[in-house]
């Protein structure tokens, strides 16, 4: 009910706002670039109200960035709180590794493919998935700072070999990635046959201050890994499957070739 009232609350400040101008719907995504129906829409909560939009709004009504700060802390709260740890981890990282051995790191998925993801749990509302959408597109925000973190990312073969629709986009942009300087991604290849990291994924970030910082999920929550013993088993297994990971040129090569196998997107 409080998510729903906050929703609410932003909503009402949008309609508000806008009307203060004299703007109606459709002058006002006229200056948004964005249709009147759209605009409809996340007023009245039938689309959600993602960054951009928020932006925009913030732009044209001279908010002071009131709407990027609501959306920021209604994105938090939308969380589940075992996330909250790591993602705050996230934020400070100086370096972060990551390994799935199904599934492309959240910081690296396009839209469409964290709501694929997302829908997984198909009880969850369609409203929720956009808003947790929104939310991870802004996690990927600290990769466009001026001093982003670097970012080491070991994925294996098969996770890029689904064979859905939106993988043509989604391999796209991984290679869009991977040409950033900060940005390293690595296949573990189908030759490397079975290997420790196959148990399960990793997240890793080293902070400021040097020390390390882990993160395990699973079907039904996460674990944040501070205890040194903790952290010393997961560099270890990081070790391992970067090692059978192939060097950053094979992958992107292996990357294109499967790319080129999904065909236009």
């Amino acid at each position: 009910m409080e998510r729903e009232q906050t929703d609410e609350m932003i909503r009402a400040q949008l309609r508000r706002q806008r009307s203060l101008t004299g703007m109606n719907q459709d002058e006002f995504g006229k200056r948004a670039n964005y249709s009147g129906s759209t605009v409809s829409a996340v007023e009245t909560g039938t689309r959600a109200l993602d960054l951009p939009y928020a932006r925009r709004a913030d732009e044209i009504l001279e908010t002071g960035g009131l709407f990027e700060y609501l959306l920021r802390g209604r994105q938090r709260d939308v969380q589940p709180s075992w996330l909250k740890h790591w993602l705050e981890a996230e934020r400070a990282a100086k370096q972060l590794r990551y390994f799935n051995p199904t599934l492309i790191p959240g910081l690296l998925q396009t839209a469409s493919y964290a709501r694929s993801v997302l829908r997984f749990d198909d009880t969850r509302p369609e409203e929720e998935v956009e808003q947790q959408v929104a939310s991870r597109l802004e996690r990927q925000e600290i990769l466009r700072r001026e001093r982003p973190p670097q970012v080491i990312a070991v994925i294996d073969e098969s996770a890029l070999r689904r064979q859905d629709p939106i993988m043509a986009e989604q391999l796209a942009h991984l290679l869009k990635m991977s040409e950033l300087p900060h940005i390293h991604v690595h296949v573990i290849p189908a030759a490397a046959g079975l290997h420790v990291g196959l148990s399960g994924p990793l997240a890793l970030a080293m902070l400021a201050d040097g020390s390390w910082v882990g993160h395990l999920e699973n079907q039904l929550a996460g674990t944040p890994v501070d205890v040194e013993d903790g952290v010393a088993t997961l560099m270890a297994r990081w070790e391992s499957v970067r090692g059978v990971a192939l060097p950053h040129n094979l992958s992107v090569a292996l990357l294109q070739e499967v790319e080129s196998q999904h065909g236009p997107h």
